[in-house]
């Protein structure tokens, strides 16, 4: 059974930091690359950022530089994003998904509500 068990999310106020975890099973995690998403309400869910199984990381959108860095433990099987300076806007729904062979196979977890507000 394939799953992907996402915590760390929570109420947090502007300028505080905090890590997710994406805990994985059922599948071998070394051999697929990772990827954190997020989807603020009324909005299109949107690539944070990806990293590959040889440890090569892409960020994407519009995120300020260095706010957010993804790492993985393959020893650990499980995928972080540590998330620095939030911001009001940084208020979504943060999934983690795994990729194997360019989409041949794509998991999700169900998501962890990470909250910015004073």
């Amino acid at each position: 059974q394939v799953q992907l068990a996402e915590s760390g999310g929570g109420l947090v106020q502007p300028g505080g930091s905090l890590t997710l975890s994406c805990a994985a099973s059922g599948f071998t995690f070394s051999t697929y690359t990772m990827r954190w998403f997020r989807q603020a309400p009324g909005k299109e869910r949107e690539l944070v950022a990806a990293i590959t199984t040889s440890g090569s990381i892409t960020n994407y959108g519009d995120f300020e530089k260095g706010r957010f860095t993804i790492s993985r433990d393959n020893a650990k099987d499980t995928v972080y994003l540590q998330m620095n300076r939030l911001k009001p806007e940084d208020t979504a729904v943060y999934y983690c998904n795994a990729r194997y062979s360019g989409g041949i196979y794509d998991y999700w977890g169900q998501g962890t509500q990470v909250t910015v507000s004073s």
